[in-house]
């Protein structure tokens, strides 16, 4: 629990003082912000040693009272309405410092490394798809971005540098994050309420370094340094302490993320250490098991020797079984061959819209899991039979031929299998596999994945082997 009273008691901020103001703020608490809506958010930063404190909300008109610590640190909780705004807050230890233009809806936190980092604008030679189409139609104030500068520590911070909130505009939605900009859109867009998003990333990075040290006490071969000679963004510990512990506590409804391409090789744990990540954030946020929607990482051609990118995804679809109140975007269709960071967002964006609309906020009707493996049957005349979950409507390849199956015997070699769609699934035979004991789909490091649900969802990769990958 450091993290946590590093957050509510030595403030986990990077101070930002209004102009003869005793009251300092955290740079991600300020005018322009969004609050989450209908619940009670804590608000913290900094005034003069054993100041009392009084915050009053002028949605409601009410004051909340507080006493600042030996060291001027202080905390209160308050209450939000229904979506609305803007409104004021007004911060008093003696001299006040109002917030203005602060806006109710709902709030979530975006993290993750490269393709969630990737901005509007795209990186260099590496553009994303329509983005001067995203910039020109970006004005909206009723959407607020936020994003951590990068920062790695080895303890808990106390300070984190930030945009602040800004309102969207082509300026800085250029700069942010494409996903979480257009899943911002799109939550704004369906639900009609303000919505904010920070941004939380970095590329290149491991899931340890998003983790603190009491969730990797369960894997002991971890190793977290003790000093900081040649910490960097792959320190375990480095990110979490830097660019995640000084947001503990900031209202949010869930968090959507984006990572794994640079932990290829702890494939065989990493549905182990996604699983404890998670938990340990919802722990330390102290506001139940919110959402967590995460996206398995798109087929590419590597080139590196980190190793190959089917047992990832594998332990990221093994993930989705046990952590609750999550879910997984299956990218399989979505990635390209020669790099590593593909230019479609947008149908990345909208398949965690549709996680976070059908699931948290109950929008009957929008499907929103991709099909996955159930069973398989083998058939006399050597055929096999394979059945999906979430497909209430069936399958289907919209009308091109299914190219990424493969069918192995005994022998373990795997050859490309005749696919067909039919009533209750696919069936697949080889004239090369008389006696089929293994399915696979699309589990290779660059693939088009071609199989979807009549909704439009495409299916997750799989295996039926346990063999050593080759």
């Amino acid at each position: 629990m450091q993290c946590l009273r590093s957050v509510f008691f030595l403030g986990c901020m990077l101070f930002t003082r209004a102009a003869f103001a005793a009251i300092e703020l955290p740079s991600f608490i300020g005018d322009h912000m969004v609050l989450q809506r209908e619940t009670h958010v804590p608000l913290w930063g900094k005034a003069r040693a054993g100041a009392r404190v009084t915050l009053t909300s002028s949605w409601n008109r009410k004051t909340y009272t507080t006493q600042a610590d030996a060291a001027g640190n202080w905390k209160v909780m308050i209450q939000t309405p229904a979506a609305g705004g803007p409104y004021q807050i007004t911060c008093n230890d003696g001299t006040p410092l109002i917030l203005t233009d602060v806006l109710i809806g709902e709030v979530w936190l975006a993290s993750g490394q490269s393709n969630m980092e990737m901005p509007v604008a795209g990186f260099r030679n590496q553009p994303v798809l329509n983005s001067n189409d995203l910039l020109m139609e970006s004005g909206n104030p009723e959407i607020r971005l936020c994003q951590l500068e990068h920062g790695a520590v080895l303890t808990p911070a106390s300070a984190a540098k930030s945009t602040g909130w800004q309102q969207s505009d082509a300026q800085m939605v250029k700069k942010f994050s494409a996903v979480a900009y257009q899943y911002a859109k799109i939550l704004q867009e369906r639900l009609r309420v303000p919505v904010g998003i920070i941004g939380s990333y970095w590329g290149g990075t491991i899931i340890e370094a998003w983790m603190n040290t009491h969730s990797l006490q369960a894997f002991p071969h971890i190793r977290i340094p003790r000093d900081t000679v040649g910490t960097g963004k792959n320190t375990a510990t480095a990110l979490f302490n830097a660019m995640i512990c000084p947001l503990v506590g900031y209202g949010i409804k869930g968090v959507i993320w984006y990572q794994g391409e640079q932990n290829r090789p702890s494939a065989a744990i990493y549905d182990s250490l996604l699983l404890a990540m998670v938990k340990e954030w919802r722990t330390l946020w102290n506001q139940g098991e919110w959402p967590f929607y995460y996206v398995q990482i798109a087929p590419y051609r590597y080139n590196d020797k980190l190793g190959p990118s089917a047992p990832l995804r594998e332990a990221q679809q093994k993930a989705a079984a046990i952590i609750p109140h999550c879910g997984m975007v299956v990218s399989m269709d979505a990635g390209e061959e020669k790099t590593i960071h593909p230019a479609n967002k947008t149908v990345i964006s909208r398949r965690l819209a549709y996680w976070a609309l059908a699931n948290t906020y109950g929008r009957p009707g929008i499907a929103f899991e991709s099909p996955v493996y159930k069973s398989m049957k083998v058939e006399d005349n050597g055929s096999v039979t394979v059945l999906f979950d979430h497909a209430p409507n069936g399958l289907t390849a919209f009308g091109k031929e299914l190219a990424a199956f493969e069918l192995a015997g005994s022998d373990q070699q795997f050859y490309p299998a005749t696919a067909t769609i039919t009533g209750q699934g696919v069936r697949l035979s080889s004239g090369q596999v008389k006696s089929p004991v293994a399915v696979r789909y699309a589990f290779k490091d660059w693939v088009t994945g071609d199989l979807y649900n009549t909704e439009g969802l495409p299916a997750a990769p799989f295996r039926t082997d346990t063999w050593e990958i080759k």
